[in-house]
C-alpha cells in the first residue's frame, strides 16, 4: 500500500511512501514529488475552496491546486477563528461491555488504588530544594543497591516552582505535587521542604490531607540540625521499611488509567498509531477501565465530535468551557488560537491545526465521554475522560499522571525521548523511525501501512500495555528519563 484516501468524502490521499512526479496512486497521477505522509490532491482546486481530510474540512487553498499536486502548509490556510457557539447533538454509540476478561499485575494500596510500579519519590516543595533531593535519590539508590525488594526505582522530581508565584500558579504547583503524593505508582514519598517559601509544609500538607505516615514523611531543611542529608536518608530508610515486601496480585483491567498523549506528530499520526490508541481506549473502555484525552488546543477543529459524544448535556457544557476556556487563554496574550501545528508537525505532512486535532482526538476512539475534569483535578469516573491542559508534551503528561494515570501512551512519528512520572510509552506512527530510534520507541505502528491488520496490531498492542502494567519497563523508565514540568500562565515575582 503506498497511500490511502481516508475517508469517501476526501479530496486528498496521503502517501504512505515516498512518491515521485508521474506515478500514479490513489488513481491519479503525480505532477510533484510527495514525501511519505503528506497529501496529494484527487481533484483540480480552486483558491478558498476546502481540504477534506478525514471527512472533514481541515483548512482552504490559497491557491489554485491542480489535481496530483502535493499539497501542503505553503498553500493551505486555517479556517479557525476565535469563540465559537456549540450545540448539543448527541452522537456515540453505546457501550458494549466485553464478555471476556482481562486482567495484569498490579499493587493493591490501602486507600483502594491500584499502582502498577513501586516506587519511592522525592518530592520538593520549592525549587530552593532541587539539590538535595537528587543527592539523596542518587546516595540512597547506592545505600539499597542489592536489596532493593519491590521497589523499583528511587527519584527525585525537580522542578522550578513553590515559590514566587502568585494566583492559579502557585495553586497549580501546590495541586500537582499534592496529587503526585497520592499516586498509586509510588510506595512511599518524601515531600521536602525548605522552610521559607511560599508553598509552606504545614499549608501544603493541609491540601495534601490523609496520607500513610509510615509511607509519606516530611523534612524542612532550615529546621534541621547538622547533616540534613543523613536525616532525609533515615526518612527514605523508614519508607523502605514500608513499602519494600509490597507485592504484584492479579488485578483486572479495570483498574487501569490510561492517559492518551502525541506529540511529534506526522502526516502518519491519524492513520496508524492514533487510531491504534483509539482502538485500546475503547476496549479497555468496554472492559470498565479508564482513559484521558487532554491536549486542549489540539482539539480545536475537532471539538464538536468530542462534544456530541458527551454523555449528558451537562458534560457537553463543561466540554464547551474546556475549549472555549482555553481560546479565551490564548486570547488573553494577544495570540492566535491557531498558531500551531509546530515546524516538525510540518515537515511531517501536517499543514493545519484542523489536520492535526482531527487526527489527534483519533486517540480517543469512540465511547462516550463521561467525564471532563480541570487541570490538576483527579479521576473520579471510569470509562473516557478530557482533560485540560495545553499541548506541550512534558506539561500534557504530568497533568495526565497528576490526574492518576499510571501510564501514558505516547504516539509520536517524529519522536523523543522524554518520560514523565509515570511509564511513557512511545508509539510510533511509521517503521522508519522505529527502527532509527529503538531506545525511544517501545511500540511500532507503522506496521499499520505495511498491510498490516488492524485486530492482530490491536492484540499486540494490548499485551505490550498490559506486560508494561505488569512491570516490565518501557524505554523511558530503562534510561532513568522520568520528569515533571507544571503548567504557568503569569508573573514570576
Amino acid at each position: 500500500m503506498r497511500c490511502i484516501k481516508i475517508n469517501p468524502a476526501d479530496n486528498v490521499a496521503v502517501a504512505l511512501t515516498d512518491l515521485k512526479a508521474g506515478e500514479t496512486a490513489c488513481g491519479v497521477k503525480l505532477s510533484t514529488n510527495v514525501p511519505a505522509g503528506h497529501k496529494f490532491t484527487l481533484v483540480d482546486l480552486k483558491t478558498g475552496e476546502n481540504i477534506i481530510k478525514y471527512g472533514f474540512p481541515t483548512g482552504h487553498v490559497t491557491a489554485d491546486v491542480p489535481c496530483g499536486h502535493l499539497v501542503d502548509h505553503n498553500c493551505i490556510a486555517t479556517n479557525l477563528s476565535g469563540l465559537l457557539e456549540y450545540s448539543y447533538k448527541p452522537d456515540f454509540p453505546a457501550t458494549v461491555p466485553a464478555t471476556d476478561t482481562a486482567c495484569f499485575m498490579g499493587y493493591r494500596r490501602a486507600d483502594g488504588q491500584v499502582g502498577i510500579r513501586n516506587q519511592i519519590w522525592i518530592i520538593p516543595t520549592v525549587g530552593c530544594a532541587n539539590g538535595i533531593c537528587s543527592t539523596l535519590a542518587e546516595r540512597f539508590l547506592e545505600e539499597i543497591k542489592g536489596r532493593e525488594g519491590s521497589v523499583d526505582a528511587v527519584v527525585a522530581f525537580p522542578h522550578n516552582y513553590g515559590c514566587s508565584q502568585l494566583g492559579d500558579d502557585h495553586q497549580n504547583t501546590r495541586t500537582i505535587l499534592a496529587d503526585m503524593v497520592h499516586h498509586p505508582n509510588a510506595g512511599g514519598v518524601l515531600i521536602v521542604s525548605l522552610g521559607c517559601e511560599n508553598n509552606q509544609l504545614d499549608s501544603f500538607m493541609e491540601l495534601v490531607g490523609k496520607v500513610d505516615g509510615s509511607r509519606v514523611r516530611t523534612m524542612t531543611l532550615q529546621k534541621i540540625e547538622g547533616d540534613e542529608v543523613e536525616y532525609g536518608l533515615q526518612q527514605l530508610r523508614g519508607i523502605f521499611a514500608s513499602c519494600s515486601g509490597d507485592t504484584r496480585e492479579s488485578v483486572p483491567v479495570s483498574e487501569l488509567k490510561v492517559g492518551l498523549k502525541c506529540g511529534g506528530s506526522d502526516g502518519l499520526s491519524g492513520i496508524t498509531a492514533n487510531p491504534l490508541v483509539g482502538e485500546f481506549s475503547d476496549w479497555i473502555v468496554s472492559h470498565g477501565g479508564t482513559t484521558v484525552l487532554t491536549e486542549v488546543p489540539e482539539m480545536f477543529g475537532a471539538e464538536t465530535l468530542l462534544m456530541n459524544r458527551c454523555a449528558d448535556k451537562g458534560l457537553f457544557d463543561k466540554t464547551v468551557a474546556l475549549i472555549n476556556d482555553f481560546k479565551q487563554y490564548f486570547m488573553a496574550s494577544g495570540q492566535p488560537v491557531y498558531e500551531n501545528p509546530s515546524p516538525g508537525n510540518k515537515a511531517g505532512g501536517i499543514s493545519t491545526l484542523e489536520e492535526k486535532s482531527l487526527g489527534c482526538t483519533q486517540k480517543s476512539g469512540k465511547s462516550a465521554v463521561r467525564g471532563v475534569l480541570k487541570y490538576g483535578e483527579r479521576l473520579s469516573v471510569r470509562g473516557l475522560n478530557l482533560l485540560s491542559a495545553p499541548g506541550n508534551d512534558l506539561v500534557a503528561s504530568t497533568a495526565l499522571a497528576a490526574a492518576g494515570c499510571q501510564i501514558v501512551l505516547f504516539t509520536t512519528g517524529r519522536g523523543t525521548p522524554f518520560g514523565s512520572f509515570v511509564p511513557t510509552m512511545k508509539i510510533s506512527t511509521n517503521s522508519r523511525l522505529a527502527a532509527l530510534k529503538p531506545g525511544w520507541i517501545d511500540f511500532n505502528a507503522g506496521v499499520l501501512a505495511e498491510d498490516a491488520s488492524m485486530p492482530e496490531v490491536a492484540a499486540r498492542f494490548r499485551n505490550c500495555v498490559l506486560r508494561a502494567a505488569s512491570g516490565e519497563q518501557v524505554n523511558n523508565e530503562k534510561n532513568a528519563w522520568r520528569e515533571i514540568a507544571i503548567f504557568k500562565t503569569g508573573i514570576t515575582l
